[in-house]
């Protein structure tokens, strides 16, 4: 089941605005290492989990696992060969918006070989250049 919010005020939402940088969630708060983003867009609530599913195969169960993003902004959609008008469509699955610098993934408990080459596969499954973290003084 993928990720998605358990109840929502309003069923479909407009696109927004995606300028600017992350001011939050831009540190690491969590873990000793994470996965930074350096371009802006939507993760989809599909390319978490995948991504997620890669750290802990990788980790083999060891550490500890933190997800900085949530998908929260419903990506609607109208049905394929249809006409134009009659409305907006409905909502085909959830996003996330991302900004530069925001945490995307952290770990902590493992050595940092490990948990480099496991965000490292990780950032495969992300649709956007990213970049790896480490808190200082570790």
């Amino acid at each position: 089941m993928a990720l998605m919010p358990k109840r929502v005020k309003f069923r479909k939402q407009q696109r927004g605005w995606l300028g600017g940088v992350a001011t939050r969630g831009a540190d690491l708060a969590f873990g000793e290492f994470g996965l930074k983003s350096l371009d802006r867009g939507w993760l989809t609530a599909i390319q978490i989990e995948a991504a997620r599913v890669a750290l802990t195969r990788h980790v083999k169960r060891g550490g500890k696992i933190w997800l900085r993003v949530f998908p929260d902004k419903a990506y609607s959609k109208k049905p394929a060969e249809t006409r134009m008008g009659k409305g907006k469509g409905a909502p085909e699955y959830y996003v996330a918006v991302v900004k530069p610098g925001r945490i995307l993934f952290e770990m902590g408990g493992i050595p940092e070989t490990l948990a480099k080459s496991a965000l490292r596969l990780c950032a495969h499954k992300i649709p956007f250049r990213t970049k790896f973290v480490k808190r200082f003084g570790v």
